[in-house]
């Protein structure tokens, strides 16, 4: 048998009260006299109601519901992402509705987003075509594009100063020594691989090097370990391995240990991007760049919703600083 489902109006007759005044007492801030909001709290308790708060949102015209994309979980940087936005936007008022993408699915997803008449997009590890951007700009939906950017779209981006991190990654090899220093690379079309690729390569130059071998993992686990047993399949090896991420880093340094027998960082150095929590764990102690999480999130949130509080679409581009945790995967130059 269904429960009949209680209203507003049933509170608002068994408190003898009007139905805005019901609403304005169960809505944060509204103005309503303590008595009446106690025989309205007393009704709605013997009644069993519930505030709806969809109804509420169509009335209001503000579903504060936040859309977050991501593309996958895998790699151990995202859901502390995940986590942290969830929480300071439920802070905020905000809730947040999660979708994850396959590869080739981003803009489907965010039409469907837009269905649920959210309030901003976030798109972490995921980028959307300029149609698509320019449809979510045309209907006052602001979008932030979280660890990538697309600069033909009108979205706002934040990321880590990637060219930087390659660069400090590179002076760091060459100081300590190393002569055949490798790269593996993510995903070939991500923001995130081109920019730390190009800065490594920029940072070799000022040394008047070049990278030696390069291989392609594809931000993926298995994708990384292949990477690395092709790098080191012939008579002469890398001796440094810069790798585009924590994730694969630590797959590149199980085949090094486990397959090859080889010696991290007395054979080969490796050194990561991202600093997720796993990298300071004893059994990996993963030298990598620190993608400063805490300050990517308040950038996003602050281009976010400053954008739906003034109900302005503007691309904005944040870029945040990254330095390098020193562990033990690499060895450490002398000066």
């Amino acid at each position: 048998m269904n429960k009949k489902v209680v209203t507003s109006a049933d509170v608002a007759r068994l408190a003898d009260v009007s139905q805005s005044a019901v609403s304005r007492a169960f809505t944060p801030g509204a103005s309503v006299a303590p008595g009446t909001r106690s025989k309205i709290i007393e009704a709605a308790n013997q009644l069993g109601y519930r505030p709806n708060a969809l109804a509420r949102a169509m009335i209001s015209g503000r579903s504060k519901l936040i859309a977050m994309l991501v593309a996958y979980m895998d790699n151990q940087f995202y859901p502390t992402v995940v986590e942290q936005f969830s929480r300071q936007l439920q802070e905020l008022g905000y809730n947040v509705l999660l979708f994850m993408s396959d590869p080739g699915q981003q803009d489907k997803l965010v039409q469907k987003m837009m269905q649920y008449q959210v309030e901003g997009i976030i798109m972490a590890s995921a980028t959307l075509s300029s149609s698509i951007a320019r449809e979510c700009a045309d209907t006052g939906i602001p979008v932030v594009l979280f660890n990538r950017y697309v600069p033909s779209t009108p979205a706002s981006s934040v990321t880590s100063d990637n060219l930087a991190g390659g660069s400090l990654v590179a002076d760091f090899l060459v100081r300590a020594g190393h002569e055949r220093i490798a790269f593996i690379a993510g995903d070939e079309d991500a923001s995130t691989n081109r920019d730390r690729e190009a800065g490594f390569y920029k940072g070799l130059a000022a040394h008047g090097m070049t990278v030696w071998s390069r291989a392609v993992g594809g931000y993926e686990f298995e994708g990384a370990a292949q990477a690395a047993r092709a790098l080191f399949s012939g008579s002469e090896v890398p001796d440094a391995v810069f790798v585009g991420n924590d994730h694969m880093a630590f797959a590149v340094m199980d085949v090094l240990r486990q397959e090859l027998g080889l010696l991290i960082p007395e054979d080969v150095s490796v050194i990561g991007f991202d600093d997720v929590p796993e990298a300071g764990w004893k059994g990996y102690q993963l030298t990598t760049v620190t993608q400063r999480i805490p300050e990517m999130i308040d950038s996003t949130l602050s281009i976010l919703l400053e954008q739906i509080e003034r109900q302005t679409i503007r691309r904005r581009a944040a870029v945040v600083d990254v330095n390098l945790v020193v562990r033990a995967s690499a060895r450490v130059p002398a000066d």
